[in-house]
């Protein structure tokens, strides 16, 4: 049974949350995987916290113009929001503390993904589907996990006929420290679906990564390919690095399998899982050329 199968069975045993109508002014995302996942489905959010940094952090999709930027998530524009009049705001549960505040102006539906004992890519294929069925777009939501499942056992058997090496993943902090992923973050869970080892084998939080000093590099396994995201890489700092006996020595170093892949928001959903997977597996396949 597929993962899309057993989710919706679960849906049908716990009820389906009620449709929103389009009417008022719209669906409200204050999360960029919820905001991502709308435009999936083929539906425009209203509004979005933090929009300006929509391009840096999330990259793709390209978010329409139309949609209003309700300020940092720190502080949100509650102003702005009240005079959209949206008939639903979509929150997380990292936002609870202003959940007296946004129900004041329209109804709020959490959606939990990173939390303790939750993996987060099997978590945002149910909260898809109960995001689809909210907005109207149940229809839309299963023929895009369809096409996730599809995509993904495609990357898997790329994968398995690259013998693609173990895969760390990294954003460098400063030329001393790194969060590199794994555990049950997003990141991690992709790549365990498209049958990628992760070379990190250390702890991470349910966030999905690990604050690490480089020093801690050398535990990865000697056949390694270090993927590095951005935009999180500090100027210069590989060239920094060159001059670094200890960065200099390790084996992924060595053998030059580093690679820097484009921006992928990792606290995302299935959208940025996929766009996730098809990097590493495309930057996989031309350093094996």
């Amino acid at each position: 049974m597929r993962r899309r199968d057993f989710l919706l069975g679960a849906l049908a045993l716990t009820g389906a949350p009620a449709t929103v109508r389009a009417g008022g002014g719209g669906v409200v995302s204050l999360d960029y995987g919820l905001a991502s996942t709308m435009l999936a489905l083929g539906r425009t959010p209203r509004a979005v916290v933090s929009l300006r940094n929509w391009g840096e952090w999330v990259v793709v999709p390209t978010m329409p113009a139309s949609v209003v930027d309700l300020g940092t998530m720190s502080e949100i524009n509650l102003e702005v929001l009240t005079s959209i009049r949206p008939s639903l705001i979509l929150s997380t549960p990292f936002l609870a503390a202003l959940d007296d505040k946004l129900s004041r102006i329209a109804p709020v539906e959490r959606f939990t993904i990173y939390a303790e004992h939750n993996e987060a890519l099997d978590c945002s294929y149910a909260e898809t589907l109960r995001l689809g069925t909210m907005i109207g777009r149940a229809q839309e939501a299963n023929a895009f996990l369809s096409h996730a499942d599809a995509t993904f056992d495609r990357l898997r058997d790329q994968t398995k006929n690259l013998s693609a090496p173990p895969v760390a993943v990294i954003n460098f902090i400063d030329k001393r420290h790194a969060r590199i992923y794994g555990g049950p973050g997003l990141f991690s869970g992709a790549m365990k679906r498209i049958g990628l080892e992760n070379a990190w084998k250390g702890e991470a939080s349910y966030w999905g990564f690990q604050t690490i000093g480089l020093e801690q590099l050398a535990e990865l396994d000697q056949e390694a390919h270090l993927m590095i995201v951005s935009p999180l890489l500090p100027p210069n700092v590989l060239m920094q690095l060159s001059d670094s006996p200890l960065w200099t020595s390790l084996p992924f170093v060595r053998r030059q399998r580093i690679s820097v892949i484009p921006g992928v928001l990792m606290f995302g959903m299935v959208q940025e899982a996929l766009r996730f997977s098809t990097l590493v597996v495309d930057t996989l396949e031309t350093s094996a050329r």
